[in-house]
């Protein structure tokens, strides 16, 4: 068995298994739906993260968006994942809190979410003092290029390259076709690209 059957198998298990807590849920089983916020709920924290700088904000959107699923639990048909309604339900309040205040999306990248990006180039290196230099500059350029991203371009982004989701979870969380998710993203990685490129460059001299 390949690795991208193994991948479909453990997936379609995770879809089955939400599928059965949700049904309990509108059955009135609330301590399911307790095991779904266990399950997701740093990856809920996690995606708000990329809009919401503040840890206490990001609590309390996180706890809000659980609040949001149970009263909606019984919109879910299961067309999609279970946690790809939930993100997008975590996304939409994010922006929501954001267009509130009318402040703008922050993009921002942790040490740990720069160490696992993958578009062409590694941030982890030898850790000469020098090495450490330009990687701290290379990360605070990333955090600085996706910041700079406009929005919609930013939460594909965000999705696709911290969150590994499919382009497929991707158009459904934020509801717009899959084409159209493939664009943004190729645009994004463009534009991060010539944003880091110079950087880049001085690496490989």
């Amino acid at each position: 068995m390949t690795a991208d059957s193994e991948r479909y198998k453990d997936d379609h298990s995770q879809s089955q298994t939400d599928l059965q807590l949700v049904r309990k849920v509108r059955h009135g089983d609330r301590s399911a739906f307790d095991l779904l916020v266990v399950k997701y709920q740093s990856r809920v924290a996690s995606i708000i993260g990329r809009y919401v700088y503040d840890h206490q904000e990001v609590m309390d959107l996180t706890q809000e968006t659980f609040v949001k699923a149970f009263r909606a639990i019984e919109r879910f048909r299961g067309d999609s994942a279970f946690y790809t309604w939930l993100y997008r339900i975590a996304v939409n309040t994010a922006k929501n809190f954001l267009e509130s205040r009318a402040r703008r999306p922050q993009g921002g990248a942790d040490s740990a979410d720069a160490e696992n990006f993958e578009d062409g180039f590694r941030l982890r290196d030898d850790a000469s003092p020098d090495r450490l230099l330009h990687r701290d500059q290379l990360q605070r350029e990333l955090e600085a290029a996706i910041a700079s991203l406009p929005e919609e371009l930013r939460s594909a982004f965000l999705l696709r390259e911290y969150d590994g989701l499919s382009y497929d979870d991707i158009a459904g969380i934020l509801e717009c076709p899959i084409g159209t998710v493939r664009s943004r993203i190729f645009r994004a990685r463009e534009s991060v690209d010539r944003h880091l490129g110079p950087l880049l460059n001085d690496a490989r001299t």
